[in-house]
């Protein structure tokens, strides 16, 4: 429930313009930016609030994403808050310096706006631009709406910021479906931002020209794999620090998140779990089953890195069936990402855990295709590997070309 006590603004926001406020409102005070749809709104509205003073920064305009990871990361060590936002094949280009800002222990907060990897080209969304950066050492959070990737954001500056975490950060939303579609948002007063988001501080390390030293230096293996190590420690730090954070937003603007957000799990015959937009799908044909006394419930995931293992059993523990919708293929593997994520971590004789793949390329994953995943489970009807399951039956005959006939079959 909302706390009274706080003032908010009530803004009609889309998930972009959600981000550039959360971002201004964290007086970030450098730029690098290079436009991608479907992140382009976003770089345009930085650009515009630095133009009209509403930022008090420097906005720089670069010539890839690669540049862009790598001035942000140049302008943070030097003591101040900076920041960058991308999407698909610009998070792919900033992969070489990902490991850069985390392996530095730089805490960068940076909306990814989801969008699916090439080929074929799209330029809508999937999770598989986010998923192939899973293990490069950034803390991952998935947004379902707007206010969240606001909310998430300001949270987020506070968790990598904090001297037990000092990782980088993505704050997840899905292309188009979150990053364009307008909404009613909870906007805080700045005065309140600026009580929970402290000026920033380096507390690691620090570019200093009256104290230079070296950093990101050729690292023999005698300590490499201790370096790794603290970095795999600040992840187990942060599952300490996000729940203390979550708490003092609550307390300072009056909303709840956790780790996960279970819905009518406690007497489930079967709980989908799911991550970003979808989220508010699942929930809603949730209800709608229940009416039918039809016992079925959904988890939401929304931070995947430190993945919640030990929330994830609570809520599930008396769940016998789950089904796990990735929006990422996970080609060659036997399940999705979420899915391996899940599977790993409640894998036992006693439970059924099935892998869906749904929603890939933008296409939509309406209510149909929820009930079709819940009667699935509930009549125990599925393969033991990953379903398809909005897969159209002619699947294996789109743009195939017939050699033979020197035609497509278009």
């Amino acid at each position: 429930m909302m706390n009274q006590r706080v003032n908010s603004n009530v803004m009609v926001l889309d998930g972009n313009e959600a981000a550039a406020m959360a971002m201004k409102m964290a007086r970030v005070s450098v730029m690098a930016v290079y436009p991608i749809t479907p992140q382009t709104p976003l770089a345009e509205r930085l650009a515009q609030m630095v133009e009209k003073k509403e930022i008090e920064g420097k906005y720089i305009c670069v010539e890839s994403e690669h540049s862009a990871i790598s001035y942000v990361i140049g302008a943070q060590l030097t003591g101040v808050r900076a920041g960058t936002a991308t999407a698909s094949v610009g998070l792919a280009l900033m992969h070489e310096v990902l490991g850069v800002a985390s392996g530095c222990r730089v805490p960068i907060v940076m909306p990814v706006v989801n969008r699916a990897l090439v080929a074929p080209w799209s330029l809508w969304c999937d999770h598989q631009d986010a998923m192939a950066e899973r293990d490069s050492g950034w803390l991952q959070v998935y947004a379902e709406n707007a206010q969240e990737v606001l909310d998430l954001i300001l949270m987020g500056y506070r968790i990598a910021e904090h001297e037990n975490v000092l990782l980088p950060i993505m704050i997840c939303m899905d292309g188009f479906y979150v990053s364009h579609s307008l909404q009613k948002v909870l906007v805080p007063e700045q005065v309140q931002v600026d009580k929970f988001i402290p000026k920033y501080e380096a507390k690691n390390l620090i570019l200093d020209v009256k104290k230079p030293m070296f950093i990101n230096n050729l690292t023999s293996p005698d300590e490499f794999c201790e370096m790794r190590y603290q970095q795999d420690v600040a992840f187990k730090n942060a599952l300490v620090e996000i729940p203390r954070v979550q708490k003092e937003f609550k307390e300072a603007f009056g909303r709840e998140y956790g780790l996960i957000n279970s819905y009518e799990c406690e007497d489930a015959e079967a709980v989908i779990v799911c991550m970003g937009s979808m989220s508010g799908t699942v929930k809603y044909v949730v209800k709608q089953l229940r009416k039918k006394n039809i016992k079925v419930g959904v988890v939401k995931i929304t931070f995947f890195r430190p993945f919640p293992k030990k929330d994830l059993i609570e809520a599930l523990s008396g769940v016998k069936t789950i089904g796990v919708i990735d929006r990422s293929a996970g080609l060659g593997s036997q399940t999705g990402p979420l899915g391996l994520e899940v599977a790993r971590c409640l894998g036992n004789k006693d439970k059924n855990i099935i892998n869906f793949v749904a929603g890939l390329g933008g296409r939509d994953i309406t209510e149909e295709i929820i009930e079709k995943i819940y009667d699935n489970l509930l009549k125990l009807d599925f393969n033991e590997d990953k379903n398809w399951i909005d897969l159209k039956e002619d699947a294996l005959h789109i743009r195939r070309y017939e050699m033979e006939r020197g035609q497509s079959n278009e």
